[in-house]
C-alpha cells in the first residue's frame, strides 16, 4: 500500500503518553480478538478460553481476570512502548493517512447522496482508555463508540493481528481502521441508533444475529473504501489478499475454533470467516454502499 507522502488527517487524538486507569469493556462496536461468551458473566467455557489465551500469550490468567494490563506487544507493555515511541512516529503517520483516505472517500460518497459527511476522531491510546462507552482495555480490540463518535485504537493490536492471528500487512491494518470507520458511517445513516434501540427488547440470540448483520455491513463499507482507494492507484499487488486474509482470520468461527476447539453459532456476533470475506469483497467489487444491505437477505444467505 503506497501510503507515504499522502495527506494525513488532523482528526487524531494521540493519548499514548497518557496514563489511563481502571478496566471495563464498553458497549462499542469492535474488531473481535477472541471467542464470544454467552450471558453476562464468565462461565466455565469462558474461564477455559482465558486460560488458553493466557497460555498462548505467556501471561498470568489472574492478571486478565482481575482487570490488569496485559502485554500483547512481545515483551513490553503498550504504555511502555508508547513512552519510548515518538509522538510523530511512522505508525501514527500510517493511521493518520488511512483515516484521511477514509475521509476523502466518505465525503465523496455522502456528497453523491446529497448529504454531508461528519468526520470522526480516532484516538490512539496505550493499554487502557476512557470513552463515552466506558473504560476499555487494549484486550477489547479496536472499537467505535457511538456515544462520542470516536474510534479507539491501541496499535499494539496490529502486532497481535500479524503475529498471533497470521494476518500481516499494511492493508490488513488499514482494513481494521476502515471497518471501524464503517461503524461511524452506520451511526450517521441511522443504522446503529436503530440497532441499539431494537436490541433492548431482543433475546440474546436475536441480538447476536442482528449484530452479525451490523458487523458485516461495516465490513462491506470497508470494502467500498478499499475500492475508492484502489482507483487512486494506492494499492499494490497482494494488498486485497491481505485484507481478505485478515477478514478470514477474525471470523467468529475461526476465533472460537482457535481458542476452544469448537464453535457455538448462536454466540456469533461478528460473522463467520466466509461471511466477512464475502461482504468485504462485495463492497470492494461494487464500490457502492447500496450493495451493502445486509438486512434484506435472510440470515442463511448472508
Amino acid at each position: 500500500m503506497e501510503w507515504r507522502g499522502r495527506r494525513q488527517s488532523d482528526n487524531i487524538e494521540d493519548r499514548r503518553a497518557d496514563g489511563g486507569g481502571g478496566f471495563r469493556s464498553g458497549p462499542g462496536f469492535r474488531i473481535p480478538i477472541g471467542g464470544g461468551t454467552r450471558g453476562g458473566g464468565i462461565g466455565i467455557g469462558g474461564l477455559i478460553f482465558i486460560v488458553i489465551v493466557c497460555f498462548i500469550l505467556g501471561i498470568n490468567p489472574l492478571t486478565l481476570l482481575s482487570g490488569g494490563d496485559i502485554d500483547l506487544g512481545g515483551g513490553a507493555s503498550s504504555q511502555q512502548q508508547a513512552q519510548r515511541t515518538p509522538q510523530n512516529d511512522e505508525m501514527k503517520a500510517f493511521v493518520s493517512t488511512v483515516l484521511a483516505e477514509t475521509e476523502d472517500t466518505w465525503t465523496r460518497v455522502f456528497q453523491q447522496r446529497g448529504g454531508q459527511y461528519e468526520e470522526p476522531k480516532l484516538v490512539l491510546f496505550p493499554g487502557r482508555v476512557e470513552s463515552a462507552c466506558g473504560l476499555a482495555s487494549a484486550a477489547t480490540g479496536p472499537f467505535y463508540c457511538p456515544g462520542d463518535r470516536k474510534i479507539y485504537l491501541d496499535t499494539s493490536f496490529f502486532n497481535q493481528l500479524s503475529h498471533q492471528f497470521g494476518a500481516p500487512g499494511d492493508f490488513a491494518e488499514a482494513y481494521v481502521i476502515a471497518h471501524e470507520v464503517g461503524h461511524h458511517v452506520q451511526n450517521l445513516i441511522g443504522v446503529l441508533p436503530k440497532f441499539n434501540q431494537m436490541r433492548k427488547s431482543m433475546s440474546e440470540l436475536d441480538a447476536n444475529r442482528m449484530s452479525v448483520r451490523v458487523e458485516l455491513q461495516a465490513d462491506c463499507f470497508a470494502g467500498v473504501w478499499g475500492k475508492y482507494t484502489d482507483q487512486k492507484g494506492i494499492l499494490e499487488t497482494g494488498d486485497l489478499e491481505e485484507a481478505l486474509n485478515a477478514a478470514q482470520k477474525i471470523g467468529d468461527d475461526t476465533l472460537q475454533r482457535r481458542s476452544q476447539g469448537y464453535v457455538i453459532p448462536d454466540s456469533f456476533n461478528h460473522g463467520t470467516s466466509a461471511q466477512r470475506v464475502k461482504w468485504f469483497r462485495k463492497g470492494f467489487t461494487s464500490g457502492n454502499m447500496q450493495a451493502c444491505d445486509t438486512f434484506t437477505p435472510s440470515y442463511q444467505q448472508l
